[in-house]
Parts: structure tokens; sequence; C-alpha cells
């Protein structure tokens, strides 16, 4: 019984000691991200610099939705692309 406690215990130790060491590693590829996070150019606030309402014609086609004159409001199979959808979302205003 006290051979059992004591390979317990060593096992115990073992599991506290790489805890800590993965609670070290974690930290510091956090501060990792926080620092390439904080290089990074900021994301315009405007995607692509769509207007508000191409925004919501984008955001439905990435839903799944056909926003084309030819298929409006008929949900893509399988999210194949659709070049008349991208047309309308994406061509020059």
């Amino acid at each position: 019984m006290l051979a059992q406690f004591t390979d317990l215990q060593a096992e115990m130790t073992q599991v506290f000691e790489q805890n800590a060491e993965l609670e070290i590693e974690n930290q510091h590829l956090r501060d990792l991200l926080r620092e390439l996070q904080r290089d990074l150019p900021e994301a315009p606030e405007t995607p692509q610099g769509l207007s508000k309402s191409r925004q919501i014609l984008e955001k439905l086609y990435e839903e799944g939705f056909h926003v084309c004159r030819e298929f409006y409001g008929t949900r893509r199979k399988q999210d194949e692309e659709c070049a008349f959808c991208l047309e309308v979302i994406y061509r020059d205003q």
C-alpha cells in the first residue's frame, strides 16, 4: 500500500511539473500572439470598401444564397461559386 502511495505521489508530482511547464509555454504563446497582432495593420471598417447594401448581399451570398438576378434567393448547391452573384457584389460602382 505504501509503495502504491509513493508511486501515486511521484506521478502527481510529474503531472504538476508538466502542468507548470504548459502554463509557462501557454503564456509565452499568448505574449507572442499579442505582439504579432500589434504589428498587423488595422483592417478597414468596411470590407473591400463595399457599400452597406453590397455588404448585406455579400453576407447573404456567404450564407449560401444566390444574390444574382437569375437565381436570387435560391440556395447555392454545395456552396458553389456563382459568377453572376460575384458580379453583382463586386462590380465597380
